[in-house]
């Protein structure tokens, strides 16, 4: 760092992304992206769109607001879009959370939390998993923080019931709970806690167009909470970046999302490939959690994870190793489509064979 960097962020260690190489023929497993294009309109939508680059984009977001609140039944007020869900985090850290009010959140989640706490100097309450690395909703009830959970969790990949994520919501009346659900609509019919909406004030739920949608390049996410929350998080919107969402991304987000039958058609895709990867890495003997999101968090004692995870790197097949407390002797592997999981597969048993 330069001699001008501020010495208040002279420690923040940034968010580590899955590697971004660019070889040809690549299999990228590592960043839990969508193996499968946008919905049909998006490109036609994001064309349509260049015209008016002229002009600054909709700061209401309002087609894309009423797109969403359409598929999740839910109405255009509850809505706030960011750049990624990544933004809307930031956004509801900066609303909710300050010196004198910690962020509580799991010691095995999403790591850009910590960065986000970092980057706006917020106290951070780690709270350990459980030792099969489950999520223990008690030990969040009653806090009086703010409190966010991925759910369901990364790079775990395992749900908590919504009726926990409740007893949560209730017994924190006073402060903000976060349920990160990134990757619900991978999930069990009836795991996202928008139910729960109507029920109490204090939610906000994060979502994200990166991995149903298709859109992870894209960058867009949006977050669901009562109106008054939307107001809040807006108030630190527009205070520093009112046009967060380009307009070609309000168009490709719009489109996306209003083709219900391409989503239905892709995520069940997904979820197959899902089942057949976990059922052959069992074959092979690897413990694999069972997901309810698009990757795999798995582990054998074959060899070192660390050590698949460099073979399969060197041979053009790249899949996500944490070098972090309690799960260094696991690997996240993304679901692709069948033919990058049979190139995976045909690589892995080369590799233990050898």
């Amino acid at each position: 760092m330069s001699r001008y960097f501020t010495k208040t962020l002279a420690s923040l260690e940034p968010y580590t992304p899955g590697e971004q190489l660019k070889i040809a023929d690549i299999v990228k497993l590592n960043a839990n992206e969508n193996p499968y294009p946008p919905a049909p309109g998006v490109a036609a939508a994001v064309a349509a769109a260049v015209p008016g680059l002229r002009l600054y984009s909709d700061l209401t977001n309002g087609d894309l607001n009423a797109a969403i609140a359409r598929h999740w039944g839910v109405r255009p007020e509850n809505i706030l879009c960011g750049n990624g869900s990544d933004e809307n985090l930031l956004l509801a850290l900066r609303a909710f959370c300050d010196e004198s009010t910690p962020l509580a959140f799991a010691d095995v989640t999403y790591s850009f939390y910590t960065v986000l706490c970092d980057l706006l100097h917020i106290p951070q309450h780690i709270i350990p998993l459980e030792a099969d690395l489950t999520i223990d909703p008690k030990k969040y009830c009653g806090l009086h923080e703010t409190i966010v959970i991925a759910n369901p969790n990364a790079p775990t990949s395992l749900l908590a019931p919504v009726d926990a994520i409740e007893e949560v919501l209730q017994t924190n009346p006073d402060n903000i709970v976060i349920v990160d659900e990134t990757y619900v609509e991978f999930a069990p019919a009836g795991s996202s806690c928008l139910p729960l909406l109507e029920k109490y004030d204090n939610l906000v739920i994060t979502h994200t167009f990166s991995k149903t949608h298709n859109l992870a390049g894209a960058r867009l996410g949006f977050c669901i909470a009562r109106p008054a929350l939307i107001a809040d998080m807006n108030r630190v919107k527009f205070s520093y970046s009112p046009y967060n969402v380009n307009a070609m991304t309000q168009a490709a987000g719009a489109a996306a999302i209003s083709d219900e039958a391409y989503f239905a058609d892709v995520t069940a895709k997904v979820i197959a490939e899902r089942t057949h990867t976990t059922d052959e890495l069992r074959r092979r003997g690897f413990t694999v959690f069972d997901s309810a999101t698009n990757f795999l968090f798995a582990t054998t004692d074959h060899m070192p994870c660390v050590e698949i995870f460099e073979k399969l790197r060197a041979r053009g097949i790249l899949i996500r190793h944490f070098n972090a407390p309690r799960i260094s002797d696991y690997l996240r592997i993304t679901i692709g489509t069948p033919e990058q999981m049979q190139r995976f597969f045909a690589a892995l048993d080369e590799i233990l064979g050898e």
